[in-house]
């Protein structure tokens, strides 16, 4: 049975939606056990009785804050990230979920489990929602502020492993981020990513940035900087449609019966672009499955995180990223 360990009180509202979510998790799926890192005390008080036989509280008392470095991680060997982390890198757990400081996740996941042969940089991986069915995800979303042709490449093979590994979507469609879609067009390091992954299967090549949108393909490769941006755009452009629709709507009667018809299209849409819905984001080219979820992350996320934590453990990614990398890189070589 898969273990999963849990930062219980790295989120921005301690662990209470933190716990609420792991019980939620607990009860819609009864093939996974979870360790929870903490102060033993708060969360004996937060867990339900009947769930004591399949949640095992890990005593820590110190929390990284978001205010703190990341570079101070790896001296604060009793925070809750720090042991948390030591859990799967000691094979006692086999995957974590972490609404905690990011930085200090992505460090420690980092240089404690290591990386998958092959990998020179993980990349944080996101599923953004789209006019279709399916969704796309986008890497890298923050993990890298400068990225090689090299790491794009990585990327790309990561990212389509994930979406068929983890997600279930055959022949993935990778796209290469860029501000044309002609192979002439990006700046030097895309022009020569371009090269590298037009060696793999399904690559359709330079995308837009509204093909991620548009669902045209599956797995969007960019470097972290531009990720980011793109991630926190993407975020504020949804809360300000929802905030445009609900003033025009209280503006006449007209409006206002026109809502009640349309509740259920504004709820699919809320569901589509809620990252709650996605729980986190995996942190692609470590050993071992890591999720990060929002600071902010309510227990509908925490739960929704540790099912993709699960779905990860439960895949042999790792292995397929490691020989796919080989498999590319000697066509490279070739």
């Amino acid at each position: 049975m898969l273990k999963i360990a849990i930062d219980a009180m790295g989120g921005d509202f301690g662990p209470e939606p933190i716990i609420e979510g792991l019980v939620l998790a607990l009860r819609n799926n009864n093939n996974f056990t979870a360790i929870a890192v903490g102060n033993k005390e708060q969360l004996l008080k937060l867990i339900p009785p009947t769930f004591l036989n399949r949640v095992e509280i890990h005593d820590a008392t110190d929390v990284m804050s978001m205010h703190d470095s990341a570079t101070d991680a790896l001296k604060r060997k009793e925070s809750t990230i720090y042991q948390a982390i030591e859990l799967v890198r000691d094979k006692k757990a086999d995957a974590i979920v972490s609404a905690g400081h990011s930085g200090a996740t992505m460090s420690l996941a980092t240089l404690r489990i290591g990386r998958i042969k092959g990998v020179s940089r993980p990349a944080i991986a996101t599923l953004m929602p789209t006019s279709e069915t399916q969704n796309t995800l986008v890497l890298d979303v923050g993990a890298n502020v400068d990225s090689d042709a090299k790491n794009l490449f990585e990327f790309a093979v990561m990212g389509q492993a994930y979406m068929q590994s983890v997600i279930g979507i055959d022949d993935a469609i990778v796209g290469l981020l860029s501000n044309g879609e002609e192979e002439s067009k990006g700046n030097e390091v895309t022009k020569e990513a371009y090269k590298l992954i037009s060696k793999i299967p399904n690559f359709a090549g330079n995308v837009e940035g509204a093909d991620i949108f548009k669902g045209t393909v599956d797995v969007v490769v960019c470097d972290g900087f531009i990720g980011n941006i793109l991630l926190k755009t993407a975020e504020g452009v949804a809360d300000t449609i929802g905030k445009i629709i609900k003033k025009n709507l209280k503006r006449s009667l007209i409006s206002i019966a026109g809502a009640v018809l349309m509740r259920k299209v504004f709820k699919n849409l809320k569901v589509r672009v809620d990252y709650a819905e996605y729980g986190g984001a995996p942190l692609l080219g470590v050993k071992a499955p890591v999720i990060i979820s929002h600071g902010k992350s309510n227990p509908k996320a925490i739960k929704n995180a540790i099912f993709q934590a699960i779905n990860s453990a439960s895949s042999n990614l790792d292995d397929i990223i490691e020989q796919r990398l080989i498999k590319y890189s000697s066509k490279e070589q070739n």
